[in-house]
């Protein structure tokens, strides 16, 4: 066996070590590309956010955008049109925020997916109305009228008390309009009949029936007049669960991120979009926040 002889370090670096430090460069650097290595400056100023398919979620998002790299930072932004997706990408952590929904769905959401999405501020209130491209006044609606009703829970009653408050049909004691369903009624003297649609749906069966419920943003596309061509219409004081709102995981509350894109968002760019794309009765409730009406409207946790 060949004896190993002892040999005395020297605190130089040998040639192999001196060939080795280039590779070790090119391997740290190859790491850091790949997010194996921790993230780079740009990732942590850019904002991902899932926003519905639609002009009024467009225009703002792009006026925020040219807001926002003026600051540094990058807009990303995809858009869908489902109302499912843009929650489950933001709990995932897939996207920061979405911006598509009011605070009464994104509770409900939450309640029936086991999701914690927050609402981190509101963007502009979206009082909604019902509709007809038959009738001009409520009085002439018939006994027997089809109505057509958004299907998912939070906006399903929203029609059903415009029309209990209008004397046309009455509902329930106490029952909540997040969470209002045909179950709460209670007397129906004009027999109407309810076809319940996906919200997405509701301008396209619109024709099809004597009513319906539409957003003001589909009201607009069928070039319908958001407040003089409405049968019943709320008001944004009554409307208060229905403002649109900024969704985002909780430990983004106040995070540089999120007061970057409310800035955005919440600028005089876009308060002159929203009045010229709705008009004057537009409500932008910037200076209150959502989290701390919560407890006005979703009583029992939406029960």
């Amino acid at each position: 066996m060949e004896k190993v002889s002892q040999t005395h370090h020297s605190s130089r670096p040998t040639l192999r070590a001196l060939r080795l430090i280039p590779l070790i460069g090119l391997l740290v650097a190859a790491l850091t590309g790949c997010g194996l290595a921790g993230g780079s400056a740009a990732d942590d100023r850019t904002i991902t956010i899932v926003a519905t398919d639609s002009p009024p979620y467009h225009e703002p998002l792009e006026l925020a955008r040219k807001q926002l790299e003026a600051g540094g930072w990058q807009l990303d932004v995809r858009y869908v049109t489902d109302i499912v997706q843009p929650n489950h990408a933001v709990s995932s952590g897939e996207a920061d925020f979405n911006f598509f929904q009011h605070g009464a769905y994104l509770q409900t959401f939450n309640r029936d997916n086991g999701t914690d999405v927050v609402p981190l501020f509101y963007v502009v209130g979206s009082p909604a109305g019902l509709y007809s491209t038959r009738y001009d006044d409520i009085s002439q609606l018939p006994d027997g009228a089809r109505i057509a009703l958004p299907v998912d829970p939070a906006n399903n009653g929203r029609a059903l008390h415009l029309l209990a408050e209008s004397g046309r049909l009455k509902l329930r004691d106490g029952a909540q309009v997040v969470t209002t369903s045909q179950r709460d009624i209670v007397d129906n003297p004009h027999r109407y009949s309810f076809v319940e649609v996906d919200q997405q749906t509701l301008t396209q069966t619109l024709p099809d029936v004597d009513a319906g419920f539409l957003f003001s943003r589909q009201a607009i596309e069928m070039k319908l007049a958001v407040e003089d061509d409405a049968l019943l219409r709320e008001e944004d004081v009554d409307a208060i669960p229905y403002r649109i709102v900024v969704g985002g995981r909780a430990d983004e509350a106040g995070s540089e991120k999120a007061r970057a894109l409310q800035a955005a968002l919440q600028s005089p760019p876009v308060r002159d979009f929203f009045l010229k794309f709705y008009g004057d009765w537009a409500p932008l409730p910037w200076t209150e926040d959502p989290r701390a009406q919560l407890g006005q409207w979703w009583k029992d946790g939406g029960r």
